[in-house]
């Protein structure tokens, strides 16, 4: 489906408006790991040289595939620069199309995946919303028959990240009126108006009950917990349930447009369990590159410069009514939280390295 596929826009590199400008912070600053990336293993020489000049040390690459099936083509990849890039694995969904016991088949796979080398495993939106059990009915978030799975990558101590759904603006009617506008003109494959879907609520509630089935399996809630349109609605599961995590891929334009002060006393009483992102996704072609969200043309070298500079500046500074980093997702401004020092450490780095293992 259109909207499930990976998108990655084309990249011109050649401006220099922003070069008075330095994207990256001071080499004085903390150490940072950016949770949520894409590419492929022959984008990987492309993605170290990223990290070097927007100042991210490590990445996780959720992108890892299967055992047998791209990962350890990725696990290598990410060998050659120890330190720098750690792989989490995906899982076969064929194996629901072929009856019961799947989730007990992926389970296994996922021991073949630790062998491999993938720190964690990777759960995509299409849960829900796409994959078919063998009798052509959606496969629920929450559905029984993939508890093996979840049971197992506690056993493994490998964390799942987890992303279901999307904005909520994507089910709302795609018209001028939707402030994802922008977004759903370009790909309008990524509306859900009316189609034959669960709605945002019961993907949410699907994965909360998820969450509470497996106290102790550990879960990053991509995208600010899958429900950034709802700081409070976040804050209130990480109290509840310890197992969880949430990241910040993609999603500093929404959860910068609420108040500063609110924010910043979210990150501050969580600031164990939040974990920085940004949704980079690189492709094979010197030219490619996605910045959380793709738009009508090609990204610039100096939209690149943008994306990182109002992501530090978000979490960094106390400015107000900024440019958020991704204007195709909304024609808002964004209030930087301008984070303690010690906070900013653990998001930015430090609640990675400790859940991953990584020092």
């Amino acid at each position: 489906m259109p909207r499930l596929a990976a998108a990655l826009c084309l990249l011109a590199v050649g401006c220099s408006r922003c070069a008075k400008e330095p994207a990256s912070p001071p080499r004085d600053r903390p150490h940072k790991v950016d949770a949520h990336t894409h590419f492929p293993p022959e984008a990987t020489a492309r993605v170290i040289a990223l990290m070097d000049q927007y100042g991210l040390d490590a990445v996780v690459n959720l992108s890892g595939g299967t055992p047998g099936r791209g990962l350890e083509a990725q696990v290598a990849a990410a060998e050659r620069y120890p330190g720098r890039i750690f792989v989490f694995a995906n899982l076969d969904w064929r194996h629901t199309l072929l009856g019961p016991g799947y989730g007990e088949r992926m389970a296994e796979d996922l021991i073949r995946a630790k062998a491999a080398g993938a720190k964690g495993l990777k759960i995509p939106k299409a849960l829900g919303l796409a994959i078919q059990d063998a009798q052509g009915a959606l496969l629920p978030v929450d559905d029984p028959g993939l508890d093996p799975v979840f049971d197992r990558a506690a056993e493994l101590s490998m964390p799942v990240s987890i992303h279901v759904g999307d904005p909520v603006a994507f089910w709302l009617p795609p018209t001028p009126a939707n402030e994802r506008f922008d977004e759903l003109s370009v790909h309008p494959g990524w509306s859900y108006f009316g189609e034959s879907v669960p709605t945002w609520d019961e993907l949410l509630g699907a994965l909360e009950r998820r969450i509470a089935r497996h106290p102790k399996t550990t879960f990053i809630s991509v995208h600010f917990g899958n429900a950034p349109e709802y700081p409070e609605r976040v804050s209130e599961l990480l109290d509840r349930y310890p197992n969880l995590y949430v990241d910040t891929a993609a999603r500093v334009p929404e959860i910068g447009r609420y108040p500063a002060e609110k924010m910043r006393a979210l990150f501050e009483k969580h600031q164990d369990r939040i974990l920085f992102g940004t949704d980079l996704g690189v492709g094979v072609e010197p030219s490619q590159l996605m910045l959380g969200s793709t738009g009508a043309t090609p990204p610039t070298r100096a939209d690149a410069d943008h994306f990182f500079r109002a992501t530090w500046r978000y979490f960094e500074t106390a400015d107000r009514a900024f440019p958020h980093p991704t204007p195709i997702q909304g024609r808002w401004t964004i209030d930087g939280i301008s984070l303690p020092g010690d906070v900013l450490e653990k998001v930015y780095g430090g609640n990675a390295q400790r859940l991953l293992g990584l020092r």
